[in-house]
């Protein structure tokens, strides 16, 4: 088994589940016991403002704070899940790439919208989770397209383009991209 640790799923067209249907998905985790990762192009109706607010953390009003919450997945989606650009002094931050953390910790959560805030973040609310092999029979059935990832579609795309620009990496115009399953 190739791991797709630090790649995007890319949902097909024809995959209309209500929580991944024109998803894009980095992979943060991909072994023999399952894999595990995070929509980054799905808001769910909250800004990050309000969700640090709901967990009594006033950084202030400062516009990095008002980027959308995003559903990370149908897991435990009440917990939070914060992808970011490297950071000394998080503890709790699992290192993904050279170039990306992630965190469940509210450590990082209480300095968003200050000056020790990650240079780049997102959170994600639930996480996508696969059972042993059932990622790899998903990619049989051609459910997920798979592209290496990289931050700058994370942090520096807009979300209603993420999809889209996860696309072209291939080298393919999802114009062209066909609803219709089927098998060679």
């Amino acid at each position: 088994m190739d791991s797709l640790e630090h790649h995007f799923l890319i949902a097909m067209p024809s995959l209309k589940d209500p929580f991944f249907a024109g998803s894009v998905t980095y992979i943060c985790e991909h072994n023999e016991e399952g894999a595990m990762g995070l929509v980054i192009n799905i808001p769910v109706d909250m800004q990050l403002h309000e969700l640090l607010h709901q967990l009594e953390l006033e950084p202030g009003d400062v516009p990095e704070l008002d980027q959308p919450v995003l559903q990370g997945g149908p897991v435990a989606a009440d917990r939070g899940f914060v992808l970011h650009t490297p950071a000394d002094g998080f503890g709790s931050s699992r290192m993904l790439s050279d170039d990306l953390m992630v965190t469940t910790s509210r450590d990082v959560l209480e300095t968003l919208g200050t000056e020790a805030a990650p240079e780049k973040y997102l959170v994600t609310l639930g996480y996508a989770g696969w059972t042993p092999g059932q990622l790899e029979q998903e990619l049989v059935e051609n459910s997920w397209l798979t592209v290496p990832a990289d931050s700058s579609l994370i942090f520096d795309t807009p979300i209603g383009q993420r999809w889209h620009q996860a696309i072209g990496r291939l080298g393919i115009d999802s114009r062209q991209l066909s609803s219709q399953v089927g098998h060679a």
